[in-house]
C-alpha cells in the first residue's frame, strides 16, 4: 500500500509541475493577454473585454475621470468607449513582460487612433497591466493608462 501512495503522490507532482510554464513561456504567455485584450477593444467586444479582468480588477483607464472595480465597471467603461463613432482603435507599441510566479506585469506603449468632432487624432499613451495566472489563464487585476505627457521643451 505505502508504494502505492508514493507513485500517487509522484504522478500529482509530476502533473504539478508541467501546469507550470517555464519563464518563458509564461512571459510569452502574459505578453499574449495584451494581445487578445487589443483584439478585444479593437473589436468594440465590452463583453470579451471585461471577461479578460479578474472579478475584483481595477481600471484607471485612459478616458476614464474616476478609477473603476469590477468586471461590471470593467465593461460599461469600454461600452461608453465604443459609443465613439468610429470608436477608437489601439496599437500596441513597446512592451515589458516581467513574471513573479503567478503574477505578472506588463508595462509599455499604446496609441489610440480616432476621430473626435471630425477631427482625426492619434494619442499615445502609457500603460501598466499586472496579471495573475488563475487556471492557466493571465486575468488582468490592474491596469492603469495615460496619456504620454509631451516632450520638455527646450
Amino acid at each position: 500500500m505505502a508504494t502505492r501512495s508514493w507513485g500517487v503522490w509522484l504522478i500529482a507532482m509530476l502533473a504539478g509541475c508541467q501546469s507550470v510554464p517555464s519563464p518563458e513561456a509564461a512571459q510569452r504567455e502574459a505578453g499574449a493577454a495584451l494581445q487578445a485584450w487589443s483584439e478585444a477593444f479593437n473589436s468594440c467586444n465590452a463583453v470579451g473585454a471585461a471577461a479578460l479582468y479578474q472579478s475584483d480588477a481595477v481600471l484607471w483607464g485612459t478616458f476614464a475621470p474616476a478609477i473603476i472595480s469590477g468586471r461590471a465597471g470593467v465593461q460599461q467603461y469600454f461600452e461608453r468607449v465604443c459609443t465613439a463613432n468610429p470608436p477608437p482603435k489601439v496599437t500596441v507599441g513597446q512592451q515589458l513582460v516581467r513574471v513573479y510566479g503567478d503574477t505578472a506585469i506588463n508595462s509599455g506603449t499604446y496609441a489610440f487612433a480616432g476621430e473626435a468632432q471630425g477631427q482625426q487624432y492619434n494619442l499615445p499613451a502609457r500603460y501598466s497591466f499586472t496579471y495573475r495566472r488563475v487556471d492557466g489563464r493571465w486575468l488582468i487585476a490592474d491596469h492603469h493608462s495615460s496619456a504620454l505627457p509631451a516632450p520638455p521643451a527646450r
